[in-house]
């Protein structure tokens, strides 16, 4: 008959013996193993059990699967929203990840991506937009492109000013003339 505290027990000998951490490669202090997947840089996780209300800034990638109010930062790295993640913020980052949703305004240096059930309500300031068919988005885009030195702003304005035109050769006068005229 099967005793309860002989199964409890840890049984002795090499089989119970965990394998050994995978060994960090020299010269690379984040880098970090996850079974056969290696990764350059942590991503934090916030679960979705998670509320935050406020400021939210960061300075690494940022993965949300909870509820966020307020203000998020991550002006150099990458913001994903998970499908469980509800955003109710300003989001600024260098690439926006949307798989949940997000209310307010996202503005990104980089990318905003929209995947399939993902959803935005709110405007979206980046340079490049992607949405998936079966994403929801309500609000405008604004595909600015990454600013140009005032210098070279300001030339074609002045280039575009008016200029004087010279008089029109004869033919080229009488090939303007209105049809109706010509009769």
């Amino acid at each position: 008959m099967w005793k309860r505290d002989e199964a409890v027990r840890p049984a002795s000998g090499p089989a119970s013996v965990p394998p050994p951490p995978a060994p960090v490669a020299a010269g690379s202090p984040g880098l970090r193993t996850e079974g056969s997947h290696s990764m350059e840089k942590d991503i934090v996780n916030i679960g979705k059990s998670v509320v935050i209300k406020g400021e939210l800034n960061g300075s690494e990638d940022l993965t949300i699967e909870g509820h966020v109010e307020g203000t998020i930062q991550l002006r150099d790295h990458v913001l994903t929203i998970g499908p469980n993640g509800r955003i109710k913020a300003q989001v600024f980052a260098k690439a926006v990840i949307v798989l949940g949703e997000v209310t307010g305004n996202v503005t990104a240096s980089d990318k905003v991506d929209i995947r399939d059930n993902g959803s935005v309500d709110g405007d979206i300031v980046a340079p490049r937009v992607a949405i998936a068919e079966g994403a929801h988005f309500r609000g405008s885009v604004d595909m600015q492109r990454k600013a140009a030195p005032v210098a070279q702003a300001v030339k074609p304005v002045a280039a575009a000013a008016p200029q004087p035109q010279a008089p029109l050769p004869q033919a080229a006068a009488q090939s303007q003339t209105p049809v109706a005229a010509r009769n």
